[in-house]
Order: C-alpha cells, then structure tokens, then sequence
C-alpha cells in the first residue's frame, strides 16, 4: 500500500514567516494554485481512502487533491500541527534572533527544545500520529492501494523523520515545501519512506522556517 503523506498549500502567514501551529489560516489564493497544480500532478492515482488535519488549510487542501473521486476526506485531531502556545503568530525571524525567545531552540536548536506555556513537544506530537497511522491507516493494508494523507509541517516532520532515523538535533534536514507530497510504503506492518518532498509544481515555497 502506498501512503501519500502532504503538506497543505501556502497561507499568508507562510509568506510572512509566521508561525502557525493549531492556529486556523487559510490558503491564500496562491496556496490553492499549488493544491490545483498538485491535484492535476496526481489526477492518476486512484485514491481509496484520504485522511487530513480538520484545520482549514489542511483540509481544502485534501478536497481539492480528491476532487471527483468517490472519496470521503475523514478530518482528525491527530493531524493537527504541533501546537506552539503563545508563540503561534510569532514570526521565525524574531524566535530565531532571540536566545531568550522560547521557541528560539525550536528553530535553532531543536534537541535542546522544551515547550513551556502549553506548547507541544516533539515526542507528544509523535505519539499521537503513531497512535493515528496505527488505528487508521495501518489496517488498510490489503484493502487499498493508495491513502492520501494531507497535515503539516512539523508535524509531517516527525512522521519521517522517525521512519528514516534523523535525530531531533537534525529536525529541519528534510525540506518540505507547501503542498510536497512525500510517498510511503506500508507491507506486512512496516512504513518505509520510498520518496521524500516531491512537488508537482515550479520553484518549491516554504521549504524550511
């Protein structure tokens, strides 16, 4: 079974260099062209199950990639993005500069990070779409062929990152533009990553914070 594990489009925060976290933005116009193009890239798999993060721009995102398609996009909680406290809305630049800022280690040190004020850890963040893979998509197998997952950035991070072995200390190695689409397999239990990132349309956005 292949897993079709995606980014949703830009938001304008993605443009400002803002972080989102559970923060409900929505695509902005260019964000929907990227999940257009994304779509017409993908117009050829034959989806049977597709999954998203209820947050709006995750879950447009999903629709517009099934499209037609006899397909319900079921929304879970568990695909929401990292949630970053008081610190969602906050632009990188300023976390990034600033020792004292509490998402500075975030960006800049991410072994080093611990959330304070409600904020989400690496690990909690981890659990819960192992916990999600492991009720909803692993017992598909042998059912369907192809599951489109649609969620975000960080948290799309913490799936690969723990199927490919990447420390916290190298969180940001893997690029993930808006709307990259990074392709899994699922066989006798076991994820493997088969493609990291591709996107389906011009010059990636949004790679890394």
């Amino acid at each position: 079974m292949l897993i079709y594990l995606m980014r949703h489009g830009e938001t304008d925060w993605n443009k400002a260099g803002r972080l989102q976290g559970q923060s409900d933005i929505a695509l902005n116009e260019f964000g929907i062209e990227l999940a257009v193009k994304t779509a017409e890239g993908l117009r050829n798999i034959d989806f049977q199950a597709a999954f998203s993060s209820p947050l709006q721009r995750a879950l447009v995102t999903a629709r517009t990639i099934i499209g037609d398609r006899n397909v319900k996009v079921e929304t879970d909680d568990r695909l929401k993005e990292m949630h970053f406290g008081p610190g969602e809305g906050d632009c990188f630049d300023s976390a990034k500069k600033d020792p004292n800022h509490p998402l500075h280690n975030f960006f800049c040190r991410p072994e080093c990070y611990a959330p304070t004020d409600g904020a989400e850890s690496f690990e909690h963040a981890w659990a819960r779409a192992d916990e999600f893979l492991k009720e909803k998509v692993f017992p598909l197998e042998g059912k369907c062929d192809n599951v489109l997952i649609v969620a975000h950035g960080a948290l799309n991070r913490c799936i690969l990152n723990r199927l490919a072995g990447i420390p916290d200390k190298d969180f940001w190695r893997i690029d993930l533009p808006n709307c990259a689409v990074s392709i899994l397999s699922l066989e006798h239990g076991i994820l493997k990553i088969l493609e990291e990132s591709k996107v389906y349309y011009g010059t990636p956005v949004n790679g890394r914070p």
